[in-house]
């Protein structure tokens, strides 16, 4: 498959919200925010445009308004982002970015259980697999 351009922060709220719309016009995405956010029309607009052009979202036309939909599942989006980020500030290594967020982005206990869970889960599995 063809490597998709990057988003950047203000493209990756506007996918955000169009993930939790489904399928929206600009207006939806738009109202969609918080007054206090304090985000244009015609930037919500000039984003949308911009995932399409990068392959993010389809466009359906209804009428004279333009319909935005996902093209790309956020699961993509996130697995495309880390991939890059671990490749980039780690040289593919993945444990300096684990242990960088549970030392300095301050873990919850409950957190830390599910991640210890889930290692031991891991474990066994790969275990029993030799």
């Amino acid at each position: 498959m063809a490597e998709r351009p990057a988003l950047s922060k203000g493209e990756m709220e506007i996918a955000r919200a169009l993930w939790e719309l489904k399928h929206a016009t600009v207006r939806d995405v738009f109202e969609s925010f918080p007054a206090s956010r304090g985000i244009d029309f015609t930037t919500v607009q000039t984003y949308l445009r911009r995932l399409e052009k990068k392959g993010y979202v389809n466009v359906k036309l209804d009428g004279r308004t333009r319909v935005y939909s996902p093209r790309i599942k956020p699961r993509t989006v996130i697995r495309e982002t880390v991939d890059d980020l671990v490749d980039r500030l780690f040289a593919g290594e993945t444990f300096p970015l684990m242990q960088h967020l549970i030392e300095d982005r301050q873990v919850s206990r409950a957190d830390l259980d599910a991640l210890k869970s889930l290692l031991d889960q891991l474990t066994e599995e790969r275990d029993a697999d030799d």
